[in-house]
């Protein structure tokens, strides 16, 4: 904890935004630090409140000691909360630049919707962790002599891959595209999270001994088979990819598009690399002076929405077929678990106009090429109401309803029905391996990540690499000292 009336005495702040109209101009983050002594006040705020949820099964996946390094931070420890926090997440940086934060929702003081601002604290810490050296190579002090080949560079594999390593394996990481970071480089927009941080913790992790083979398409270019033949265990983290079918007529329209190749196009200008991607190939997509529709209301439609708006897109409109959520929860129903309530990312907040309870019908076009969205208004079972039909104009328009599972092509279509795959609640098809040993059914072959347990956060995908690692390294070594 922190402070014992702190909670009392300090208002809770979080990092300030620069001005819509100057942060649409560029590709860069936009938030503004806070200083040192700012950040050490809110974590004063950490209270004792007996039983912290914020770190539990409702709050942090992978468990972060939240009230100790708030407490840290408060008394101007700084390297021991950043030792602390390593302890449990290899990539705080991360984690405080786009988790949605679920241990703020589980906060006690939550109850008053004034929660401790820990996502602000954590990425202080991280970022500290920059500045003082901390980010240095870890690498072990004897080697095991056994090798283990991961495929894939997201979260999940990352943390995966730095874990096994500091145990002394010898962990080559077998990445598709150009560069190592998954959709952690590729898919999440700059203005989000700027790439220096996953080229920073790829040297670091070069440096413990990881090897990383980039343009390598497991299953096409290299065989499993042949993985496994090279290596002790393999390591399947190829998350979920797999655009989720919409069944809207008129998708075949020209400027109609899944909401990922879009986001890799432009992630791959900002790096100054060809656009052009194995899993995404698709012609260059702009909306500079268009008319944008975006269908659908997580995530990857918001960096839609933010992407649009700095390529200079006219109108941005959102379409979402759930209801619009109340301002404010029922507290004493939900917390401390995740609220269904009325939220706004940064992106939205940029001018988007947002239709809630609305269904897309059609896309609608001339010659072939789109020009407006047909949508109705739907009832609470999500049926259209007759009459309530309207077009919106649009010259672009991007899908962005979720992901069901791995791509069919690589590593699935190498083994076809032999790779024993499970479908989960929401029809994602996804790779079979329970969450304790992480194997699959193909002997020394493991599975974890979004490939594993479905599309899901960055958060979870590094706790799941994190349990992989344990369980490999148990495997390989009859027991082992990483935690779980």
């Amino acid at each position: 904890m922190g402070k014992v009336t702190g909670f009392l005495e300090i208002d809770r702040q979080v990092h300030k935004y620069q001005p819509a109209s100057d942060r649409i101009r560029h590709f860069r983050e936009f938030t503004l630090p806070m200083s040192d002594k700012e950040v050490e006040k809110q974590a004063a705020r950490c209270m004792d409140c007996g039983v912290p949820y914020c770190h539990g099964p409702t709050g942090c996946p992978i468990h972060n000691q939240i009230p100790d390094w708030n407490d840290l931070v408060y008394n101007g420890d700084w390297a021991n909360a950043i030792r602390n926090l390593h302890s449990t997440n290899n990539f705080p940086e991360w984690t405080g630049r786009i988790c949605p934060a679920p241990c703020e929702e589980a906060c006690t003081l939550n109850l008053e919707d004034i929660p401790v601002a820990i996502k602000t604290i954590e990425q202080a810490i991280a970022d500290k962790a920059y500045e003082t050296g901390y980010m240095r190579p870890q690498p072990p002090e004897k080697k095991t002599g056994k090798s283990v080949g991961i495929i894939g560079s997201g979260p999940a594999g990352l943390a995966a891959a730095q874990q096994l390593a500091r145990a002394g394996h010898d962990v080559h990481v077998y990445e598709r595209e150009s560069k190592p970071g998954g959709l952690l480089r590729f898919g999440i927009p700059d203005f989000k999270m700027e790439k220096y941080t996953i080229d920073a913790r790829v040297e670091q992790m070069r440096g413990e001994g990881v090897t990383f083979h980039c343009n390598v398409n497991v299953g096409v270019d290299r065989k499993v088979e042949e993985l496994l033949a090279e290596h002790d265990a393999v390591l399947y983290c190829g998350g979920s990819e797999t655009p989720r079918p919409a069944g809207i007529p008129g998708a075949d329209l020209e400027g109609v598009h899944d909401a990922m190749p879009y986001l890799v196009q432009q992630n791959k200008r900002v790096g100054n690399e060809d656009i052009q991607s194995v899993a995404w190939p698709s012609e260059p997509i702009v909306s500079t002076g268009l008319h944008v529709v975006v269908v659908g209301g997580g995530d990857t439609a918001s960096d839609c929405v933010g992407t649009a708006f700095r390529q200079g897109a006219v109108r941005v409109t959102q379409l979402d077929i759930r209801p619009q959520p109340p301002e404010k929860e029922d507290k004493l129903t939900v917390w401390p678990y995740w609220a269904t309530k009325m939220r706004t990312s940064s992106s939205q907040a940029e001018g988007a106009e947002r239709e809630f309870q609305v269904a897309t019908l059609e896309f609608i076009g001339e010659e072939g090429q789109l020009t407006g969205v047909k949508c109705c208004e739907v009832d609470e079972k999500r049926k259209p109401i007759e009459g309530t039909e309207f077009v919106i104009r649009a010259d672009l328009a991007f899908i962005a309803i979720g992901f069901a599972g791995p791509l069919k092509s690589g590593v699935l279509a190498e083994f076809g029905d032999g790779l024993k795959t499970i479908t989960d609640t929401r029809r994602s098809i996804n790779v079979a391996a329970n969450d304790r040993d992480y194997l699959t059914n193909v002997d020394r072959l493991y599975a974890a990540g979004d490939i594993r347990r479905g599309q899901s956060l960055v958060v979870w995908a590094i706790r799941e690499g994190r349990q992989a690692a344990h369980a490999i390294d148990k495997a390989l070594m009859g027991s082992t000292v990483l935690p779980r």
